[in-house]
């Protein structure tokens, strides 16, 4: 397992994360992501701490707060010393008993939410506190402000969001710089072989930046396994049969699929491994976030750390999966490229 720097931060993050969607679910939406209860989650949660994990990831919303609760005993259950740990949540859907103010990142919202989430993990501090999404309602001022008062409070001691556009991040970057508040550390967003669209504009300014990137999703639901067909069929069942999520070009993301199993099959291991394999490949990424509802889900996906691609299997990969070109992103390859002959080493 290999260590990298959390956006530009002397925080180090193991490369996987342990995400805790499947922790607590019993109906609904939940109950299809999965329904682990107490001694199966610690049980996911102690193989990935001896894995080298040291990173994990849940969010105040996950199972309406279940997975918080669950995840917190089982770390006090495991008696995991609390710096070998990284924890990560986050705050923005709607909590409580939905009131007007009981969703969004307004400070009203964040400083109520923080109190809770400490409470169900049973936590003195939260190690990086995210926005769960971006609230149109509210200033960015005021949610980096409410922020940057937990930071200085000791609540929390690094800020980033998830699923923002560059240009909003970089304006908030900004207004952390002139105002001297806390910027964000990272973007958790969703990036896989087959849905690359945040290299137009997102993985620039992340490494221009220097905030880390978090992937979720990174076997898009579980389509990337390789358990399914063009038909969307799996003989094994799987999420998707029920919860086709997130948006997938399906004909891409099959003709990938393809590509990866003629690799996996040549290094003897599983497609979702190759798929991993990818994603941990990619400079911009700083932890990949696997979830699983099974001891054997969790342990293939661990085992993608130690496969290595070549530069030609890199290069079979990303003529299947590259983006199609899109405007400004072909001009300004166009226009560049003369200047960019002088940047070459002679």
């Amino acid at each position: 397992m290999r260590y990298q720097k959390l956006g530009n931060t002397g925080l180090f993050v193991s490369e996987l994360c342990l995400g805790t969607m499947t922790f607590g679910g019993q109906q609904g939406m939940w109950g299809k992501i999965g329904q682990l209860q107490q001694s199966q989650a610690e049980q996911l949660v102690g193989g990935a701490l001896d894995a080298g994990i040291n990173f994990i990831d849940t969010a105040n919303v996950y199972s309406e707060g279940r997975s918080e609760e669950i995840t917190g005993q089982a770390l006090k259950n495991l008696k995991v010393p609390r710096e070998n740990v990284v924890v990560a949540t986050k705050v923005f859907g709607e909590t409580g008993t939905a009131g007007v103010n009981s969703r969004g990142s307004s400070r009203y919202h964040i400083m109520n939410s923080v109190k809770e989430s400490l409470r169900r993990m049973q936590l003195d501090h939260i190690d990086l506190y995210q926005l769960h999404g971006f609230d149109p309602a509210t200033p960015i001022e005021e949610m980096l402000y409410a922020l940057d008062t937990l930071v200085q409070h000791g609540h929390v001691r690094y800020i980033g969001v998830s699923n923002w556009s560059a240009w909003k991040i970089t304006k908030a970057l900004g207004i952390s710089a002139h105002r001297g508040l806390a910027r964000f550390a990272s973007l958790q967003a969703y990036y896989t072989i087959a849905g690359r669209d945040l290299e137009r504009e997102l993985v620039p300014m992340l490494q221009s930046e220097q905030v880390g990137l978090m992937v979720w999703s990174p076997l898009a639901g579980g389509l990337l396994s390789g358990k399914y067909d063009r038909d969307g069929h799996s003989a094994s069942g799987g999420r998707r049969l029920e919860f086709d999520f997130p948006p997938v070009n399906k004909e891409r993301a099959f003709d990938c699929v393809d590509v990866m199993r003629e690799i996996a099959d040549s290094k003897g291991v599983t497609v979702a491994q190759i798929a991993l394999a990818w994603l941990l490949h990619q400079p911009v990424v700083s932890s990949v976030i696997i979830g699983a509802k099974r001891q054997e889900q969790l342990d293939d996906n661990i085992a993608a750390t130690g496969i290595r691609l070549s530069d030609a299997e890199l290069q079979q990969l990303d003529a299947v999966s590259a983006l199609p070109p899109e405007y400004p992103g072909w001009m300004l390859e166009r226009q560049g490229e003369y200047r960019r002959q002088q940047l070459k080493p002679s």
